[in-house]
């Protein structure tokens, strides 16, 4: 077993390899301990793939492409992009403490990760796998619609997130501007299934950052209209009604427990 967990740790210490030692030197990172690394390295992967994914797309949609998906008056300011900026650095360093976190639950075998496809098999990596973001798209729903309906909740955190209640105050920087303990919360669902689920250590890593790409998807008011999948015209309705479009990935949780409002009928009332 304890040969099995050392599998986990050489590919956390490969990550942090990759990430800190190309910009610390090796005599700085000798001292620290394995679970400080891999926080540093979550800190400052997360924070590069948020400023540079935030700071490309915005260039492609509000420069490049300037009043071909929004018209003029939907194009947030410089300020309010960079408050969403100050938000999420701030919460950064604390979002980044929860896969630290389930890296060292995993490396100490109290999960049910596995480190190889081939421990499970292909058929059952991608049932395992199916399962997982059932689990967490169920997960991410009612701990986000919870932060709605429990008022101190909303009051003392998720408010934060919904100053932005406008198209012209959204933008991909926004994804990640949260209370740091709200942002934390609606992560937890990747966490706990990681006790109940068989999941593949990478995978597991990787979606954990694919959310940062997508929550700066889903705040960059264009719809996608992509079904059934809770792009960006989902996601813009839930801040301008409060009430709708709790979902991450998918409209699905929305549809079965009948708070879905769809973009598209919502331009058709208007028309």
């Amino acid at each position: 077993m304890e040969d099995y967990l050392q599998l986990f740790v050489e590919e956390t210490s490969w990550y942090n390899d990759i990430v800190l030692g190309s910009l610390l030197p090796a005599n700085w990172l000798a001292p620290l301990p394995h679970f400080f690394r891999g926080w540093l390295r979550n800190y400052i992967g997360g924070t590069l793939l948020y400023l540079i994914s935030g700071i490309l797309w915005c260039f492609y949609i509000y420069y490049l492409k300037r009043n071909v998906y929004l018209p003029k008056d939907a194009i947030p300011s410089k300020n309010a992009m960079l408050l969403q900026i100050g938000v999420a650095m701030k919460a950064m360093p604390w979002y980044c403490a929860l896969p630290t976190m389930s890296e060292y639950m995993i490396e100490h075998g109290w999960t049910k990760c596995f480190s190889r496809i081939s421990d499970v098999g292909w058929i059952a990596y991608f049932c395992y796998l199916a399962v997982y973001l059932v689990f967490v798209e169920f997960g991410i729903y009612w701990m986000h619609r919870e932060l709605h309906d429990i008022k101190p909740l909303y009051k003392y955190l998720h408010a934060t997130h919904h100053i932005y209640n406008k198209q012209n105050t959204l933008s991909p920087f926004a994804g990640l501007a949260f209370h740091p303990i709200d942002g934390i919360l609606q992560a937890v669902p990747h966490v706990l299934a990681l006790f109940l689920i068989p999941t593949h250590f990478t995978t597991h890593i990787a979606l954990l950052f694919i959310e940062a790409i997508w929550t700066a998807n889903i705040h960059d008011c264009i719809h996608g209209k992509l079904w059934p999948v809770m792009g960006a015209g989902y996601h813009t309705i839930h801040h301008t009604t409060y009430r709708h479009n709790y979902g991450h990935y998918t409209i699905w949780m929305d549809w079965m427990f009948g708070t879905l409002r769809d973009p598209v009928e919502d331009e058709a009332k208007k028309i």
